[in-house]
């Protein structure tokens, strides 16, 4: 089934890049959540970053002028917390190396962190990495325990003039001391988040659309739930990237300023 912009009825919005970039909210980013708004579409906000928990992102865009509340973000620890309950039922003690916001979402959701005698192993974002603990995770993957990696991304987008060690490239250094990569990569562009998004919000695939600025998961992610993929080119993608993509994205606009000009064009229909 072709997507059409008149049938939406909520948008995914990823944030760095989309929304707002570093500590820099987009001037179109308000006016477009307005007018999502009075045109009664939804919107959650998905990031791959697993190293705030949800009331921390809900500071972080709150204090940039956006109005939001917990339900409305997903991060890959919710992806993880229902695999981890589908898929590994009996498991209960996990060793977990990411933030103490990971841990404290994990252990909220019925989890203990057990460095001692763990059940699985679970790898995020980790911002708060030390040696030991990278040693220790690496000897617990090394002994055939269930091992999960929150997300995919190697590196995490800033304004500032670093390189920020994301969980991918960290899941990287334990593969070449352990010769094990990990068992699932939760997180975009696996598209665990947008089935359970759609199934929560009673809401079907071709009524969603996934918006975001990078062509392998935010763009992968949808066309892997059967959502409709918009790439906004206001963040890592570039045209010539869209031009490249195969299959192509189901809409490229500048940014979501463009996105919502081409929604109003759409309803007027």
């Amino acid at each position: 089934m072709p997507f059409e912009l008149s049938r939406l009825r909520h948008l995914v919005l990823d944030h760095d890049g989309t929304l707002y970039r570093g500590n820099r909210l987009f001037d179109a980013t308000l006016p477009f959540l307005g007018r999502l708004r009075a045109w009664g579409i939804g919107y959650s906000f998905l990031t791959n970053n697993t190293s705030r928990s949800k009331q921390e992102y809900v500071q972080k865009l709150r204090g940039l002028g956006i109005d939001a509340g917990e339900s409305q973000i997903y991060t890959p620890a919710d992806s993880t917390i229902v695999y981890l309950r589908a898929r590994l039922p009996t498991v209960k003690k996990l060793a977990v190396l990411g933030t103490p916001s990971l841990c404290r979402q994990i252990e909220e959701a019925g989890f203990v962190v057990d460095w001692e005698a763990p059940q699985a192993v679970v790898v995020g974002f980790e911002t708060t990495l030390d040696y030991d603990r990278l040693c220790r995770t690496a000897y617990w993957i090394a002994a055939r325990l269930p091992y999960i990696a929150t997300h995919s991304d190697l590196v995490c987008p800033t304004d500032e003039p670093t390189i920020l060690v994301d969980c991918g490239s960290i899941c990287a250094c334990l593969t070449a001391a352990t010769g094990r990569p990990p068992d699932v990569v939760l997180g975009k562009p696996d598209p665990g988040i947008l089935h359970e998004i759609s199934a929560r919000l009673g809401i079907a695939p071709h009524e969603m659309a996934m918006v975001g600025d990078r062509v392998y998961t935010d763009v992968a992610m949808a066309q892997k739930a059967g959502v409709m993929a918009v790439l906004v080119l206001s963040g890592e993608a570039t045209a010539a990237d869209a031009a490249a993509l195969l299959p192509p994205a189901d809409l490229v606009v500048a940014d979501i300023g463009e996105l919502g000009d081409k929604l109003e064009a759409g309803r007027l229909l």
